[in-house]
């Protein structure tokens, strides 16, 4: 299966009346890179989430962000600090002896210092967040590798279609390629005959014809060619990640056209050895974006 590296995906998750959503957002990246960045009370569960996430996604720069919102279910009741309030009345008590000062403390004045009131949050239990913020995560990773899955079918059907090119002018070289030295054999042969008024040496001229021959035979690339194609074409169907494999096979075949195009002594195989090489950077390019 072909999929793409890049995509977007939202879930969202409740536990006790916390509400959080998750995000999760990836481009392209030689590895899988994954990044959680999540609220304070999420913190522990950040190891699972990034297992989770790379159980199902195994290339590219992968964020993931967990966003806690409010929710008219969570109520912050009012809590005395008591370590803070004895302290404040042990301060104020001291006071009053090492400066002889007169005066009660009262509950106003005591409620009115810093931290001596505090709001806190009805406790959420943990095993329902971590079952809440799993759901979300999964229900995120759905929505991302329904984009990666479409945009990895339009890319599937661009490589398939500019393949088809290449077999094309590859075919083209195949039936070309043994002309070229026939083509030689006989141009030499007419300018040898123009040059020189004794009969031109046929021994000479057939060893001048098997090197020419031997320099310019691409048959072992072709051969190799056509192999590295019926390798690309198979993995189309695999169920596994194949981008790097793919990767690999584009740079073999790159290898195999440049070594045709230095061997090339032919226009017309020249100019399909060039299509050929555009196709493969316009494959390449896309290969770049599969997981």
């Amino acid at each position: 299966m072909i999929r793409s590296m890049t995509g977007y995906g939202r879930g969202h998750g409740k536990a006790n009346g916390l509400v959080f959503s998750v995000e999760v957002r990836a481009v392209n990246h030689r590895y899988a890179d994954i990044n959680i960045k999540a609220p304070r009370l999420l913190l522990p569960f950040e190891a699972e989430v990034k297992k989770q996430v790379a159980t199902v996604l195994k290339r590219g720069k992968i964020d993931v962000f967990i966003n806690q919102e409010t929710s008219e279910e969570v109520v912050a009741v009012p809590v005395v600090n008591t370590t803070v309030a004895q302290a404040y009345v042990d301060l104020f008590t001291q006071m009053q002896r090492q400066f002889g000062l007169n005066g009660d403390l009262s509950l106003e004045l005591l409620m009115a210092q810093k931290n001596v009131l505090i709001f806190k949050e009805n406790d959420v239990d943990e095993d329902d967040l971590r079952v809440s913020l799993q759901q979300a995560v999964a229900e995120a990773l759905g929505g991302m590798l329904k984009m990666r899955d479409a945009e990895g079918e339009a890319t599937r059907l661009d490589i398939v279609s500019r393949l088809d090119l290449v077999a094309k002018s590859l075919d083209d070289i195949a039936v070309r390629s043994p002309q070229v030295p026939l083509e030689w054999q006989q141009k030499l042969k007419d300018r040898l005959q123009r040059l020189a008024e004794d009969a031109v040496d046929e021994q000479r001229m057939a060893q001048e014809l098997a090197l020419f021959a031997d320099r310019c035979d691409i048959s072992e690339e072709l051969s190799r060619f056509q192999s590295h194609l019926q390798q690309l074409d198979l993995l189309f169907s695999s169920k596994e990640p194949v981008g790097r494999q793919m990767d690999f096979l584009i740079q073999e075949l790159n290898r195999e056209t440049n070594t045709m195009g230095s061997k090339s002594n032919d226009a017309e195989l020249t100019r399909n050895v060039v299509a050929i090489k555009a196709e493969l950077e316009k494959i390449r390019e896309q290969v770049q974006n599969i997981e």
